[in-house]
């Protein structure tokens, strides 16, 4: 198991991997992605995801690449009613490789089509997935139509405002 609580998936030389155009693929339990579990209202489902592994560029300098997949639905909490809220996933991402303590290329940082990862001997596959995830997931889900929860009972609150509203119109409030 990784430090993360989700079964591991090392590869252990990434660069080789990627040289050899290897791929791996699976699936893994929403609820075995435990750094998912704050904005989750509901840990059901899997995720299906493949990891290929590739060389780009011209002969003379290619570049170890990995393009991650990934698709499945997600039960997010809503932020505005605290329900849940179908979520589909569909992640395509390109990384390139870039070895420990190495820089990283300058046209990387100019080039949306695909990001930089510093990896060393071994790479967890499934770490990677559920960081990639948690990238991808948006800043605050919400339905489009959807209130705000109410109090218990189902009677609106009075604002804390609303005494210090009557008190400013009074005489013995100066």
């Amino acid at each position: 198991m990784s430090q993360q609580g989700i079964p591991s998936r090392v590869i252990s030389d990434p660069f080789r991997f990627a040289a050899e155009a290897r791929s791996i693929q699976g699936e893994v339990a929403v609820a075995d992605l435990l750094r998912l579990s704050d904005v989750l209202a509901s840990t059901e489902g899997v995720v299906r995801w493949k990891l290929e592994g590739s060389l780009v560029g011209e002969v003379a300098r290619r570049e170890p690449r990995l393009r991650l997949t990934a698709s499945g639905q997600l039960d997010l909490c809503c932020q505005r009613c605290l329900g849940g809220l179908a979520w589909v996933l569909k992640l395509d991402t390109q990384l390139q490789l870039v070895r420990a303590g190495q820089p990283i290329p300058e046209e990387e940082l100019e080039n949306d089509e695909f990001d930089a990862i510093e990896v060393g001997d071994e790479f967890d596959a499934l770490a990677l997935l559920e960081d990639e995830i948690l990238l991808a997931l948006p800043v605050a889900p919400r339905h489009e139509n959807c209130d705000a929860p109410r109090p218990v009972g189902g009677a609106s609150k009075e604002s804390p405002f609303a005494a210090l509203a009557s008190l400013r119109g009074s005489p013995s409030a100066k």
